[in-house]
């Protein structure tokens, strides 16, 4: 390609943690493209001069990870409807010297699912979400969008999957994390956002017997890829569909938007970001 050379980053504090140059380098060697992605650490204190430097610099935009996905709707000149509705941005395009900003973690995940289980429906009954963070937000917008008639949010702290429920209204209601085993049995959809069963974290621990054999079941943590919910939920039948899938697939609209080639999310690529 002859076009002029691209540049686009992740900025994060701290970054060395962030697969997103390994995605984005994969995908720039696959499309031949004329172009860099790199991670660059900015404290919270230097966040709002680092992104404006990176614009005089010529960059396309970046993805923004923690602590910075708050702010990062703060500088921005206009933001997609889903970044406002979650409160949060990971993506940012640079043009004509304005800010766009949106979150692509929600339709990453539901792409994920689309890919893993593509028999999935998110209209097919009540989706639980455990966890209320921002991931959880994201998601539950997601799944909102997709058609889920009812989505429930269990989280240890209840105050907290109450204010997300609140946040939401309507299709959305919270519970404690004891209720949880009293749903299963209407739950289409579990998908676990906590960093339980996650390396160094403790399982995630409840019977899904009661869950419908039709139920699918999620887990956006992917270290490790098999966590030990969605290997009792493969001991039990159930679809399941690991979080790798989530990270590839969210880092694809901003490729687009900066490079003008829209990536596949393919088993190399899954292998590649599994070895680092």
């Amino acid at each position: 390609m002859n076009d002029k050379f691209k540049k686009a980053a992740v900025i994060g504090w701290p970054i060395k943690q962030s697969k997103s140059p390994l995605i984005h380098g994969y995908w720039i060697d696959l499309y031949g493209i004329n172009g860099s992605y790199e991670p660059i650490a900015l404290s919270p204190d230097d966040f709002k001069s680092g992104i404006f430097e990176l614009m005089t610099q010529g960059y396309q935009g970046c993805n923004v990870t923690i602590p910075h996905k708050e702010a990062a709707l703060n500088i921005a000149n206009s933001i997609s409807e889903r970044a406002k509705a979650i409160g949060a941005a990971n993506t940012l395009v640079f043009k004509d010297g304005q800010i766009f900003a949106d979150n692509t973690d929600g339709i990453g995940f539901i792409n994920n699912l689309k890919q893993g289980a593509p028999n999935w429906n998110a209209k097919s009954g009540a989706a639980l979400v455990l966890g209320a963070g921002g991931a959880a937000r994201a998601i539950i917008y997601a799944l909102l969008q997709e058609g889920a008639p009812k989505v429930i949010v269990a989280n240890r702290t209840f105050e907290k999957a109450k204010q997300l429920a609140e946040f939401f209204g309507g299709k959305v209601t919270a519970i404690s994390m004891n209720k949880i085993p009293d749903i299963f049995r209407n739950t289409q959809t579990l998908v676990n956002t906590t960093s339980l069963g996650m390396i160094g974290q403790p399982a995630f621990v409840v019977d899904l017997a009661t869950l419908p054999k039709t139920a699918l079941v999620t887990d956006i943590v992917y270290n490790p890829l098999i966590t030990p919910m969605l290997k009792q939920a493969q001991g039990l039948g159930l679809n399941t569909v690991d979080g790798l899938g989530m990270l590839l697939h969210q880092a694809v609209p901003g490729f687009e938007a900066w490079f003008g080639v829209r990536p596949k999310v393919d088993v190399a690529l899954r292998q590649i970001v599994l070895a680092g």
